[in-house]
């Protein structure tokens, strides 16, 4: 590509880039690399690069399709933009980076874009990074379901517990979320037997996945839905014995909060009844 137009309209605030080829060009095979194969002819391109000082920048190009000896007829790849994309790679690079902390919606108010433009560059780079994925060194996993939207609509997400990277995603919260998980493994260079254990939380659909799928994995339960389940016990106990002991009224966050969040005056009151031979008491000793 040797010529180069550039034309600026200061009204629109836009800046238009135009690249062309000299006649009698020739072009490497996209296919087999044949060198010096001639013009067939040309598909005329546009598409949005970078801003330039707040100008909208668009590339113009007269893309060329050779003929190869040995392939026939194809289009040759641009430097600039992977194929069928209406933008340069530095503008996909950009909204790649943006999305990782700013909503699409964000992203193409920004840009002066619809928001289906920008997922449809996400969701390239998104999947070419699964189809790339290397789990082979994966051993510990974490699972855990969150609901997708309004309603009873879940997806199951799984991750490294020891990188914090995400590895699967699927819908569901039952136990083939976990049959998922084990294909989505074994097409990505790893193995069930590697998987030493998982953290979850203690849904009987996830340990039945688990013990069925993975039977040599061990299974955590994560810490918060085991103090959750604590708490609720204690906090239980205490509704009952209330009824017998007026001390314990009015004393539930004292046995739910960390002793070191506690005032003077409730450890004080924490202290006194743990002299009492009550059920609660023996339950956080």
């Amino acid at each position: 590509m040797d010529y180069l137009i550039i034309k600026i309209n200061e009204g629109e605030r836009r800046l238009d880039i135009w690249i062309d080829f000299p006649e009698g060009s020739k072009f490497p095979c996209p296919i087999c690399n044949t060198l010096d194969c001639p013009v067939h002819d040309t598909n005329t391109r546009t598409w949005r690069h970078l801003d330039f000082f707040e100008h909208q920048t668009y590339l113009h190009g007269r893309i060329p399709r050779i003929n190869c000896p040995h392939c026939k007829v194809h289009q040759v790849n641009v430097p600039w933009a992977r194929e069928n994309s209406g933008f340069t790679l530095l503008m996909e690079t950009m909204f790649v980076l943006f999305a990782q902390t700013m909503q699409i919606s964000q992203i193409a108010k920004k840009f002066g874009l619809r928001d289906k433009q920008i997922w449809r560059v996400i969701e390239h780079y998104v999947k070419d990074a699964i189809k790339k994925s290397d789990l082979s060194d994966v051993t510990s996993v974490g699972v855990d379901e969150t609901s997708r939207r309004e309603g009873h609509e879940y997806i199951t997400v799984f991750a490294n517990l020891d990188s914090g990277r995400i590895i699967h995603i699927c819908k569901g919260k039952d136990s083939s979320t976990i049959i998922s998980f084990a294909n989505s493994l074994k097409s990505h260079k790893g193995t069930l037997e590697q998987i030493s254990d998982f953290c979850c939380d203690m849904s009987p659909a996830f340990i039945k996945g688990i013990t069925e799928t993975f039977p040599k994995s061990s299974i955590i339960f994560d810490k918060f839905h085991v103090m959750k389940l604590v708490n609720q016990a204690l906090d239980e106990a205490r509704r009952l014995e209330q009824t017998l002991n007026g001390f314990l009224k009015k004393t539930q966050m004292i046995w739910l909060k960390n002793p070191s969040s506690l005032t003077k005056k409730q450890l004080e009151t924490l202290g006194g009844l743990k002299d009492m031979n009550m059920k609660n008491v023996r339950l956080i000793i």
